[in-house]
This record gives C-alpha cells, structure tokens and sequence, in this order.
C-alpha cells in the first residue's frame, strides 16, 4: 500500500513531462505526443550542443575540449562514460543468466528492456570510447588485425564490447523482427536467443573484470585504499548490485512513464520482482563489503585511515554500500518499496563514486596539478546520456519491448516449447 501512493496524482505529470501521453499505445507505427514538454525543452539544446562540441573534437583535437595531459590522460568520458556505464549496464547478464539458465521465470518481464537498456549503454559508451582516443581511426586496429596488441588488456576490452554487443543485438533481435512482422526471421532469432546469452554472459562476466584489470598497470599512481590486486574481483562483483540497482530505477520510472504500454500482469508481478532483485543486491554487496574488508585487513590499510583520503574511503564504503545494503534489508524485511528504491539510488551514487575514485579522484593524488574536467567534457557526457534516452524512448513506444509479444510471436513460442518437450 505505501510503496504506491501518489502514483495516480503524480503519474500525468511524470508522463508529460517525457512527452509519453495516453496516445501513445502499442500497435501504433507513429506515437503521438507532446513536443513542448521540459524533458524535450531541457535535452534538445544539450544534444546539439554536444553535436557540435563532438565535431569540435574531432577535427581540433583533444586539447580544443579536453583537460586532459600527459600527466592525466583519462578523464570523465573514462571514468564516468565507460567505467560506470558498463558497470550499470551488468542488470543484462545477471538477469538473463537468472532467466534463461537458472529459468526463473519471474523476471521475464524486465529481460527486454534490461537488453534494451544494456545494448544501448554499450554503444553509447563505446562512442564515448572514441572521443577519448587521441588517435580514434587506430580503434579498429585490434579487430582488423593491422596491429592487434594481443599483450595488452585494452585488445581483450575491445573484443569484448565489439562481442558483447552483437551478443545483445541477437538477444534483442526477436523484438524488432516482431516490430517488422517478420515471422519466419524471428523464429530464427528466437533460436538463437539462448546461445547468444550464454555467449554473453561468459564475455561480460570477462569484460567487467577485464576493465578493472586495466588499473593494474597503475601501481603506484592510485591511492592505495583503492588499489589492490583484486580490482577485477571487486569491479565484477560490484556490477551486479549496479546493474540490478539501475534495473530497480530504472523500473520504477518505465511503469509510471509508460504505465499505459505494459501489461496488468506485469504491475502485479512487480513488486514481487522488485523484492528478488533486493535481495540479490542486498546478497552481493554484503560479499562485497566481505570482500572489502579482507583487503583492509590483508593489506594493512587502516595506517592510511587517518588523511582526507581515508575518510573519503569510509564515506564510499559505508555510506554507499553499507548503508544501501542496509536498506536493501529493511526494505525486505518491511516490504517497504520505498526504502528499496532509496537503496537502489544510493548503490547508484556509492558505484559513480568507486569509479570515479579508481580513475581520476584517488589517480596521482599526490599531485600538485590535478585534473578537473572541463565544461565542454560534462556537456558531451550529458549529451550523451539524453541521445541514449531518446533512443531507448523511441524503442520502446514503438516495438514489444514492455508489451506483450504479438499473437504470433506468442504461438511460435508455444510450439517450439512444445517441440522440445515431446
């Protein structure tokens, strides 16, 4: 009862303010909805701005945009672009392997718009890649072979985002083949749906520790509460409650603002999914902070308590894990979906700041000249991130991706189960 109240008052202005009205209803090839809305007021300016800021880039340089120096050659589209993107996007493995391999079925309703979403981050964030590369035409070398850096980890980063993505394409794919009616092409895709999640899993359980593993090489350069040998361990283990924590967000925003594209099963299944996805997170960040504390332990690191830094840490730590997970708990024991999405949020926060931490915050903290972004940086981010809603929006109101599957869709689905159980 509590965990819903409001909603009808506030659900009109929520969706206004995205420009999804009523009107917009599966089946329609064009949705219709209001262009003067401040979400579109807010985004449209950003989005061109950053266009042109892009262009900027590319044809004056780094340094015409940037911050960045010899001394900091990684910034905010590293740091905060890449590194916490990807780790928000890990919602799509840990809730397609609980689908598809463990066969918990309760969670089928979010495993499109969490593909969507992961899907989305990726190539988004992998153009963000791009504009952080002083020489981005090179980006192809790994893949072409003209000069694979097969010694690198960066070579086992690029095929695992150029992988990964075509692994969520083809997990994807049965939606737009329905979009298109095109029934004998999605049979064939749906086919494919379960070896392409087993490819997945297997490449993003690789990559979200394998961009931890670039921090190896910093030895030295990163503060040593948040350097350890570990980092892969810790940057995998953290992206499953920060995947889950953006799939309960971004949930909570999906059935207000497209209320009227999902099924009535699917709001009162939810908060009994909202309650799984809790106690998963609650589960992974109790290990993680396990985890945290061994290293505290092993590694001796309460001598650096006692600094600006430390403290630093132990806002991190307790107030962005521990905390959260604390609420994770509360909100299971009392069914109070409010303080799980209070949770979710903070987790959402406490993992920006790891990120930020690892690569630009606890980066050379030693230095007298630190790196601080500039202006057109946060914009091209910002940018990025509303052109990523705007493609996710327009998706969504037009293919079955909160919606049920089409008729047909759905029959080819019972046939082939019934294929494989005969």
């Amino acid at each position: 009862m509590e965990a819903e109240c409001g909603t009808a008052n506030t659900l009109p202005e929520i969706t206004e303010e995205i420009g999804e009205t009523p009107e917009s209803v599966p089946g329609k090839e064009t949705p219709k909805g209001k262009w003067l809305t401040p979400f579109n007021l807010i985004s449209i300016p950003i989005i061109l701005l950053g266009a042109v800021l892009i262009v900027i880039r590319f044809t004056r340089g780094l340094g015409s945009v940037t911050n960045l120096s010899q001394d900091f050659p990684w910034g905010l589209w590293i740091g905060f672009d890449v590194n916490t993107g990807v780790a928000f996007a890990g919602g799509a493995y840990v809730l397609t392997f609980m689908v598809y391999i463990l066969r918990i079925n309760k969670y089928k309703s979010l495993v499109r718009v969490t593909v969507l979403n992961g899907f989305l981050a990726y190539v988004f964030y992998a153009g963000a890649l791009l504009l952080d590369l002083g020489r981005p035409w090179n980006a192809a070398n790994p893949i072409i072979g003209n000069s694979f850096g097969v010694h690198s980890i960066l070579f086992l980063v690029a095929w695992h985002f150029l992988l990964y993505m075509l692994a969520e394409l083809v997990e994807f794919s049965p939606a737009i083949a329905e979009w298109l009616g095109w029934r004998r092409i999605r049979k064939l895709l749906a086919g494919m749906t379960l070896g392409a999640v087993v490819f997945g899993i297997t490449l993003s359980t690789l990559h979200q520790a394998g961009l931890g593993a670039l921090f190896l090489m910093a030895k030295g350069k990163i503060h040593p509460l948040w350097y350890t040998e570990y980092i892969p361990i810790l940057y995998f283990v953290s992206s499953i409650f920060a995947g889950l924590s953006m799939v309960i967000f971004e949930g909570t925003i999906s059935h207000r603002v497209f209320r009227n594209l999902l099924d009535p099963d699917d709001h009162t299944s939810y908060p009994r999914i909202l309650h799984g996805l809790a106690r998963i997170c609650a589960g992974a960040m109790f290990f993680y902070l396990f985890l945290q504390a061994m290293l505290f332990i092993h590694e001796q690191r309460w001598r650096y308590i006692d600094s600006p830094m430390g403290l630093w840490y132990l806002t991190e730590l307790i107030g962005f894990v521990l905390i959260p997970c604390l609420l994770f708990m509360h909100g299971l024991k009392g069914h109070s979906r409010t303080s799980i999405r209070v949770a979710a949020f903070l987790t959402m926060i406490g993992i920006v700041l790891n990120r930020l931490n690892v690569t630009i915050i606890a980066f050379k903290w030693y230095s007298p000249e630190r790196y601080v972004p500039s202006w057109m940086e946060i914009e091209i981010t910002l940018a990025i991130i509303f052109a990523e809603i705007w493609v996710f929006r327009w998706i969504v109101r037009r293919m079955p991706v909160l919606s049920k599957p089409p008729e047909w869709a759905v029959e080819q689905d019972r046939r082939e189960h019934e294929l494989q159980h005969t």
